[in-house]
């Protein structure tokens, strides 16, 4: 389930998402005269995806601010293959940053990435390195570092993939404006940065994946195109 919001509304967003489903299946439970056993079930049923959710989600929320708060967001499979087109004849270092499963990671690795990804989420990191654990991925391919982005310096990053919430976008535009080197290569997931040129896109819908090269956006920044004067 992806969640786009951040703040205080993210922890209403598994309630709300219930609520659709219950909606769009009422035939199949009628809220006019619930049996009780059924109920009882859906009930149970319900608290432990919540339980589940809060397990993946709530543990890195305690220790950020609530307006840099990112929702877990896993990366779909056309979502992760759009980004590695993207990626296509680059090298080097990669910084995954999101509140995903780490999959992006596990992908740019098999094609000789460096890539070390960064979340508050303890969860979510020892979830990820178990799976490359068993996955065999080498620690030099991929690292997952229980780490707050927000107080990370990715200067040493040349690629840099990120699916936050729009909510942080901005934040994050003037972080790698500030921090990152001129070759280096910015891949925005779902959300575009705002006011950035890009390079290329890719996908359509949820899947699109945004390509921003730093040594032009800078110089874009720098001397806007002037607009026709009518």
């Amino acid at each position: 389930m992806a969640v786009f919001i951040t703040g205080v509304h993210i922890t209403f967003a598994m309630e709300d998402s219930i609520e659709v489903i219950l909606q769009d299946y009422a035939w199949v439970f009628p809220t006019s005269r619930p049996h009780p056993i059924v109920s009882a079930c859906t009930g149970a049923l319900l608290t432990g995806l919540y339980g589940l959710w809060s397990v993946f989600t709530m543990p890195g929320f305690r220790k950020i601010p609530w307006s840099l708060m990112v929702p877990y967001l896993p990366s779909s499979k056309d979502q992760t293959q759009n980004v590695m087109k993207l990626l296509e004849g680059r090298r080097g270092r990669l910084a995954d940053l999101g509140a995903g499963d780490g999959r992006l990671v596990f992908a740019a690795s098999s094609v000789g990435f460096q890539c070390t990804r960064f979340e508050i989420n303890s969860v979510l990191v020892a979830y990820a390195r178990s799976k490359a654990y068993w996955r065999g991925i080498p620690s030099s391919q991929a690292v997952f570092v229980k780490k707050d982005l927000w107080k990370t310096d990715l200067c040493s990053y040349n690629n840099v993939t990120a699916f936050l919430a729009p909510g942080v976008m901005e934040l994050l535009r003037e972080k790698l404006l500030k921090e990152l080197l001129q070759d280096a290569l910015v891949i925005s997931c779902r959300f575009p940065f705002p006011n950035w040129p890009r390079k290329s896109n890719v996908g359509s819908g949820l899947d699109q994946a945004f390509a921003y090269e730093i040594s032009f956006v800078r110089s874009h920044l720098r001397n806007p195109p002037k607009t026709e004067m009518k």
